[in-house]
């Protein structure tokens, strides 16, 4: 596993490196011409002369963990392809990222400098500085990381307990099980959602395999609930309430009638996901169909009566929810390196 790090000055990315030196067994490396803000993190580290060469070196024992602070653009582009490298970016208030500049001796600036600075490194304003050094902004860089950590924290200690609880060591961030690909791919079905109350989306899986998608919505042939076909949903009626007035289908029912077109043979193990528990109305469409799990992953207003339900039919209920991983990438190509901007072209397009 590597694990580079971006951020801000003292926004804490020395300190989460010496974390996962000392908490985690990670071995540090970076590019010799830093400076040396932390100089026992760096004597115990591996000096390498450029990100090319540090890159061969870890991807030869990708097994093994290694922690960087020293990462550009051509370096997190080069190594997002890795499926054994995630990105952190850190970030924290700016008054007290310059509180933890003059406590840790830094050269003393008065505020208004140490901000024009930040400025400088963060959006890579031209008109700033007539010689600004043309760059991917570390902005836009940082709209790249797998985690995005705020440290807000005055001790060491509150930072640590923050870094378990994100768990960056769990493999999933790298490679997702089953349960999580399939969330996952529940959340990206409920991007199609038309429905004016909340985006749901469903997926049905046999052997590993999806065999039917469905999201929320008016049903086919019908005016779209975002554009006014739904009058309930439209209305803003309380949740719940005018149900009977509701010409939405939803996310469970489509995927049922997609797979029962006479293609599914539900009489083995079918496993539904869906990213909001089912309502009590598609709980019993669920077990009449013969499905035999169900996974879920946000709560509803229903759920009491659903396990009650599925416990009755002998349909296993369970709560997954995966750790944070990004499915794609908002970004503002403005400053960036052409080369950068050309490996985008499939994002932007």
């Amino acid at each position: 596993m590597f694990i580079g790090i971006i951020g801000s000055q003292c926004s804490g990315k020395h300190t989460v490196s010496n974390y996962l030196v000392e908490k985690h067994g990670f071995t540090f490396v970076y590019l010799k011409q830093r400076q040396s803000t932390q100089p026992l993190l760096y004597d115990n580290g591996l000096r390498f002369d450029n990100i090319d060469d540090m890159q061969q070196y870890v991807t030869e024992r990708w097994r093994d963990r290694f922690v960087t602070c020293d990462i550009d653009s051509h370096g997190i582009w080069s190594l997002k392809k890795r499926p054994f490298f995630l990105l952190v970016s850190m970030e924290a208030p700016l008054f007290m990222r310059y509180q933890r500049s003059i406590e840790r001796g830094d050269t003393v600036l008065d505020l208004e400098t140490f901000v024009k600075n930040d400025d400088r490194a963060i959006f890579k304003i031209a008109s700033m500085d007539e010689e600004l050094n043309q760059g991917t902004p570390l902005r836009s860089l940082m709209t790249l990381s797998d985690i995005s950590i705020s440290n807000t924290f005055k001790d060491f200690c509150s930072l640590y307990t923050s870094l378990e609880h994100h768990d960056l060591l769990n493999t999933e961030r790298l490679r997702p099980s089953w349960d999580t690909y399939f969330m996952h791919l529940s959340d990206l079905a409920a991007r199609r959602s038309n429905c004016m109350k909340r985006r749901v989306g469903c997926i049905l899986v046999k052997d590993s395999r999806v065999i039917a998608t469905g999201y929320n919505g008016t049903p086919r042939g019908l005016t779209n609930c975002n554009e006014g076909g739904c009058q309930r949903c439209n209305d803003a009626s309380p949740c719940g309430t005018g149900l009977d007035r509701c010409l939405c289908m939803h996310a469970e029912e489509n995927a049922l009638l997609e797979a029962g077109r006479g293609r599914v043979d539900f009489s083995t193990g079918i496993v539904l996901y869906c990213n909001t528990c089912p309502c009590l109305g598609c709980a019993v469409k669920i077990v009449q169909q013969g499905v035999k799990e169900v996974v879920f992953s946000k709560s509803y207003g229903m759920d009491d009566m659903t396990a009650k339900v599925f416990a009755e039919a002998k349909v296993k209920l369970r709560q997954h929810s995966p750790p944070s991983i990004k499915l794609e990438m908002e970004l503002d190509t403005v400053g960036m390196d052409d080369k950068v901007v050309g490996q985008l072209g499939w994002i932007n397009g």
